[in-house]
């Protein structure tokens, strides 16, 4: 009997993770320090960033090292509970 793996991602892997939330000055810098506390050698400076139409909202997509499923499960769960935070993708 084969084994199915519990994921399709092969670790260590490059990861983009999209963010969105309310327009704020710190928005970004905020998610950028969250993001470090799981990824340490995350790279600030590839951080894409598109504000929405009207302004409103501010979409960011991070591209993390992920090394494991409990590392992305982790910065998952720190996201999506954190309050500036609208939506992870």
């Amino acid at each position: 009997m084969a084994t199915t793996p519990d994921t399709l991602i092969e670790y260590p892997c490059d990861f983009p993770i999209k963010i969105m939330g309310a327009m704020h000055d710190d928005f970004a810098q905020v998610m950028v320090e969250l993001v470090i506390q799981h990824d340490p050698d995350f790279d600030a400076g590839k951080v894409e960033m598109r504000p929405s139409s009207k302004g409103s909202y501010l979409g960011l997509t991070v591209t993390v090292r992920a090394t494991s499923r409990e590392q992305l499960d982790n910065l998952y769960r720190a996201l999506s509970s954190h309050p500036m935070v609208k939506v992870v993708m």
